[in-house]
């Protein structure tokens, strides 16, 4: 495989690994999500408006409702609180008038880069550091992972599990 050669490591091992960088994770979103005046949940779904805006289109409501596994009641609250914090605004779907589309500010994604984008140049530079091989084993081991979360946060919110 491409790339240096890297230490030994069990999967016992890769798996502590993992639950301290998700840990970590959720630290950093919380703070970045205040810095930027939102809460964790609204900044997940302006990121979920900016992805959708980036592949050419423009997220509904409904969509925004179901990729962050909200009601459609409480995905209202986060695009008004969106709008309030200026990052984004509602959208009538010229192709059916009922149906809410909702768009990032022109200067949302300026505003998130200002805060993110040290830690992407950061990462940008871990990522250089691996060859073509080892970058398609963390793609699909990535994708695989966030699969693996889907099910476990349906299992949860659907009571599956019960830790008592």
């Amino acid at each position: 495989m491409d790339g240096k050669p890297r230490a030994k490591a069990t999967p016992e091992q890769v798996h502590a690994q993992m639950d301290r960088l998700m840990a970590l994770g959720i630290v950093a979103q919380h703070d970045i999500a205040g810095r930027l005046g939102l809460n964790i949940t609204d900044l997940t779904c302006l990121g979920f408006v900016l992805e959708a805006q980036g592949a050419g289109t423009a997220a509904t409501a409904g969509e925004l409702a179901q990729r962050a596994n909200l009601t459609t009641g409480a995905i209202t609250g986060v695009i008004t609180r969106l709008e309030r914090a200026g990052y984004a605004r509602r959208q009538s779907d010229p192709a059916d008038r009922r149906r809410v589309r909702v768009v990032a500010d022109e200067t949302a994604a300026a505003r998130l880069f200002e805060v993110y984008g040290p830690n992407y140049q950061r990462f940008a530079a871990l990522f250089a550091d691996y060859g073509p091989e080892e970058i398609a084993v963390l793609s699909d081991w990535f994708d695989r992972a966030t699969e693996i979360m889907r099910t476990s946060l349906d299992e949860v919110r659907g009571g599956g599990t019960d830790p008592r």
